[in-house]
């Protein structure tokens, strides 16, 4: 039954490695104040938030960041720039602290501009979302996730996985007046793109976490029909038997779970 546990927790984890732009009828002048200003909002956020945590890094942790932040002050072309955030970003990383490293990588997204640039910028951030930070942070990290991902649907707006992971987002962090936004964006999508594994999988996931095992189990075994290599659909498969009370075929699947 940990075990079990323990595989869902991971899984859940793991499946987040997530809507248009409407028409600007706004003058370009207050849409630069605008920007600015939200610009310049961030930028305080972001510093208040360092702030809290440079007492919890070692000398040489420091000082190695000021050296990198340094050598992005001096980088000459985007792409060392680029690099030099890579680094920056998985140094924060490396020290637990996912939000700023969500930071430097909407830095290098700003750069690049590709998908898959904006998704890890939104996955670093949504990485918060289940740790132990407070809440300004998982606030914060909320809002520049679904910028992320909003920016990598902009990029392909036929991309599963960035829509996906938006949903989750809302998932995780419910909006106070509409709760369910994230759920009823899952199933949305279930239309959309009947038959999408990742789309399914997650439903699935949730499914269990609800209670509606019967569902999860439907939804889930589609996966495995359609995507039989996905072993995450395994390992939520024997969760959602075992809750259902089948313990024969939650044992044949937990022995094909990875």
């Amino acid at each position: 039954m940990l075990k079990l546990q323990t595989i869902l927790l991971a899984v859940g984890l793991g499946l987040f490695s997530l809507l248009y732009f409407g028409l600007n009828t706004k003058p370009k002048k207050f849409d630069s104040i605008e920007r600015n200003r939200a610009m310049s909002t961030q930028n305080t956020d972001i510093s208040n938030l360092i702030r809290d945590v440079q007492s919890t890094l070692s000398p040489t942790q420091a000082a190695l960041l000021i050296a990198l932040e340094r050598e992005i002050e001096a980088a000459s072309t985007d792409s060392l720039k680029s690099e030099l955030l890579k680094q920056l970003s998985g140094k924060w990383f490396e020290y637990k602290q996912p939000h700023i490293a969500g930071f430097y990588a909407e830095q290098i997204a700003e750069i690049e501009n590709t998908v898959e640039a904006w998704s890890i910028t939104g996955t670093s951030f949504a990485a918060t979302f289940k740790g132990p930070f407070e809440e300004k942070v998982k606030t914060y990290s909320l809002d520049r996730a679904v910028a992320a991902f909003e920016n990598a649907i902009s990029i392909d707006p036929v991309d599963v996985r960035s829509k996906v992971n938006l949903a989750l987002c809302y998932v995780e962090r419910p909006p106070e007046q509409n709760p369910m936004k994230g759920v009823l964006m899952l199933l949305d999508y279930d239309k959309k793109y009947p038959d999408n594994p990742l789309v399914l999988l997650n439903l699935g996931r949730l499914g269990i976490k609800t209670g509606q095992y019967e569902k999860a189990i439907g939804r889930l075994e589609r996966v495995i029909k359609i995507a039989p290599e996905n072993t995450q659909s395994y390992c939520l498969l024997a969760v959602a038997y075992e809750k259902a009370g089948n313990v024969e075929k939650a044992a044949f699947h937990q022995a094909k779970c990875k």
